[in-house]
């Protein structure tokens, strides 16, 4: 068993990306506008490309999404992004073309190293291949890569990579 002592984290090598300034204004851009029911659809793809995000054509980003870093985010034609999904990118995320992420799903690129006494960052990148699908309140977590057309079911964790064509679910409880 580890002794954390969490006043030690220093998020020693960890780079945002942008200046503060940057941060400070698309956090603000996020949780004022971005977010809302009422901002329209077809807008939020330009506001993240204001930010440094790479997105394709014909991509559908719904309200409650929430992009931690646009900067650090490539998204290629025809996407849906669900109501409610987190792209928590500490590290990039590259969704390919015909991708749906559905409702309340997370994208998870950020963790920590478990056995790091002060709990030291441990971040990866994710990669959605063409034609794959997440799930409505499915987690894909750091480092993982999602075949192309494969599927992670509803409310089930990708921890490790799933091929092309794989299909993952949760477990129901009983």
């Amino acid at each position: 068993m580890v002794e954390r002592s969490l006043r030690g984290f220093t998020g020693a090598g960890y780079d945002k990306g942008r200046p503060l300034l940057v941060q400070a204004a698309w956090f603000a851009v996020l949780h004022l506008v971005f977010v809302k029911w009422w901002f329209p659809a077809r807008w939020r793809p330009a506001v993240l490309r204001a930010f440094g995000a790479r997105i394709g054509r014909r991509v559908l980003i719904r309200h409650g999404v929430r992009v931690h870093w646009p900067w650090r985010l490539h998204i290629d034609d025809d996407v849906w992004i669900g109501e409610g999904a987190w792209l928590l990118n500490l590290q990039q995320i590259s969704i390919g073309s015909n991708v749906c992420v559905s409702q309340g799903a997370l994208l998870c690129t950020g963790s920590h190293q478990r056995r790091s006494p002060t709990f030291e960052f441990d971040n990866g990148p994710i990669r959605l291949e063409p034609g794959a699908w997440i799930a409505a309140r499915a987690v894909v977590l750091r480092g993982v890569t999602v075949g192309r057309g494969a599927v992670v079911g509803a409310s089930a964790v990708a921890r490790r990579d799933i091929g092309p064509g794989e299909v993952i679910t949760g477990e129901a409880a009983a």
